[in-house]
């Protein structure tokens, strides 16, 4: 039913002036190339949910893993929302639920970071213990796990907690060859000096001659422009 109804509604929007072409943003090949626009497809999240919002969290999870098997894209949209509005009854068990979804459902950077910065995030921040665990996707092959390694941890960051994790976290993928990867933990790095601003700059100094730039450049955007000026310069 919840399938259903989720194709009702985006028939209701299928208008050009309504969609994005999703392929500009990715390098691989898009099974759906046009997507819904982000403030539409949020739209139709709130909608469906507020029909469902009675049911407890294991149901609303249980319907979170019918839209992961079965909704494509704007399923797991819909799943990782979902999810994330029942943080404040998440458990240090609910981590491997996550950990589930990210291993069989996510399959490039957007859903990658959809999880990670709301489900994922928020648990690894409500538990922070728990960033032994991301730490092991490090060493993952698949590279969507070594990125989520580095994106679990924007939460944290961002709330001032877990400098320790973002930099042994990014120790691990510092030579990662996937720009994924890097961008990944680059934009780690770079929400990180929103409040350690310094301790960042010295890390980047520290590792740039090893940091690919694509990593560096992301790391350091939010720096000053003398920080900026200093991390890129080639030493001699």
């Amino acid at each position: 039913m919840i399938i259903r109804k989720l194709k009702e509604e985006i028939k209701k929007y299928d208008r050009p002036e309504n969609k994005i072409d999703a392929q500009q943003f990715f390098k691989e090949k898009l099974k759906v190339r046009y997507v819904l626009k982000t403030p539409i497809a949020r739209k139709i999240s709130d909608r469906l949910y507020r029909e469902h919002k009675n049911l407890s969290k294991a149901e609303i999870f249980k319907l979170c893993e019918e839209l992961l098997e079965k909704g494509e894209g704007m399923g797991r949209m819909l799943a990782f929302e979902w999810a994330f509005k029942r943080r404040h009854e998440f458990t240090k068990s609910d981590f491997s639920r996550f950990e589930t979804w990210l291993k069989k459902y996510v399959n490039g950077w957007g859903s990658c970071d959809h999880l990670c910065s709301k489900a994922l995030g928020q648990i690894v921040y409500q538990y922070p213990e728990l960033t032994q665990k991301t730490k092991k996707w490090t060493k993952s092959k698949n590279r969507w796990m070594r990125r989520a390694a580095a994106v679990s941890l924007i939460k944290s960051a961002s709330k001032g907690q877990g400098l320790e994790d973002v930099f042994e976290t990014a120790d691990m993928l510092l030579i990662d060859n996937d720009d994924m990867v890097q961008k990944g933990y680059g934009w780690m790095l770079k929400d990180s000096s929103n409040i350690f601003r310094d301790e960042v700059f010295k890390y980047v100094l520290k590792n740039k001659q090893k940091m690919p730039r694509t990593a560096l450049r992301y790391a350091i955007e939010k720096l000053p422009e003398d920080m900026r000026r200093k991390a890129m310069k080639k030493d001699c």
